[in-house]
């Protein structure tokens, strides 16, 4: 019976949007896209840490409960929200969305939902940094529920391969899908705390994860101390940290990936390929990326359209 329940669960939880249409506001909010594109444009021309927030959210946001917005609502009385759970303390950039929403309810009260806000900003996000341009399929609804207790759910940066195959192939997502979304790490930055475990006490035998370039691994161990005090210290993503590019490919195959879950994709053949095949070829991992978050994009999960993306509705 439990084993019954939990795949009626994740049937439920990889439900793909038939309702999803890249015209879905053609008629009923037509200005939305571009309202979004400005409040992305804007937040981004004063704080370059933006694109990245949005693509990290929006991921989040998609990987709890599916796409419904619920990683924006507010914690509320005795219930914590996801936002507030550990993996998403370091989220930010809400307000962006809150900027959106504002500037599309002007438009048209009522209307476009907050999940599909964050879909448009998520992609916005991208183009404005090099990456790639997509139509986002849009219907999406809002959901009602956030707890932070959920967001355990999330694919940690010290799983292996076969968790991370596991937590995608839960909510419908290939082994491609999994590379090819990884690869949106060529943006932002990573605090200590979620590499120390390959930097200091390894393993038994190795202080260092030997999988690591040496010279990379000496670097992040000057900025990332054993007992680092500093709250805001660690590293850069890849080397082009604000840049949507495969550069993050290329520094992985050289043993210069940040997190456990990144050195995982080298561990076996299939996805191992794929990282090679991305890291040869910009243009080969820009048509995987738009696919898979047009999948990822596609898990439902709400029933309403909120007034206030950090709120439900009364």
């Amino acid at each position: 019976m439990a084993s019954l329940v939990a795949s009626l669960f994740i049937f439920s939880l990889v439900r793909l949007g038939d309702a999803l249409s890249v015209d879905y506001y053609a008629e009923t909010c037509p200005q939305a896209e571009a309202a979004v594109m400005e409040a992305v444009k804007r937040a981004t021309a004063n704080d370059n840490t933006v694109p990245a927030a949005l693509l990290r959210m929006h991921f989040h946001d998609c990987f709890v409960r599916g796409c419904d917005a619920s990683v924006l609502l507010n914690s509320k009385g005795n219930n914590t929200a996801e936002k507030d759970g550990p993996p998403n303390i370091s989220l930010h950039a809400f307000y962006v969305i809150d900027n959106a929403k504002k500037a599309v309810e002007k438009l048209c009260p009522g209307v476009v939902s907050c999940a599909d806000i964050l879909a448009l900003a998520a992609r916005d996000a991208v183009a404005l940094s090099g990456g790639p341009k997509w139509e986002v399929p849009k219907g999406r609804k809002d959901g009602r529920v956030s707890k932070a207790s959920e967001s355990t759910q999330l694919p940690a940066p010290t799983f292996d391969f076969s968790q991370l195959k596991q937590s995608f192939s839960q909510r419908g997502l290939s082994t491609k899908d999994l590379v090819a979304l990884t690869g949106g790490h060529t943006l932002g930055f990573a605090h200590c705390s979620s590499f120390q475990n390959r930097i200091h006490n390894f393993d038994a035998t190795h202080d260092v994860d030997p999988s690591m370039n040496p010279g990379f691994a000496a670097r992040l161990r000057k900025v990332c101390p054993a007992h680092n005090k500093v709250k805001n210290a660690g590293s850069a993503m890849d080397s082009t940290t604000t840049v949507f590019d495969n550069a993050y490919f290329k520094l992985l195959i050289q043993g210069k990936g940040l997190f456990s879950s990144d050195e995982a994709l080298l561990t076996h053949p299939k996805t191992k390929r794929l990282a090679s095949k991305f890291a040869a070829s910009q243009e080969e991992f820009f048509e995987a990326f738009v696919k898979s978050m047009i999948r990822m994009g596609s898990i439902q999960g709400g029933q309403e359209v909120r007034k206030d993306c950090r709120v439900v509705n009364q």
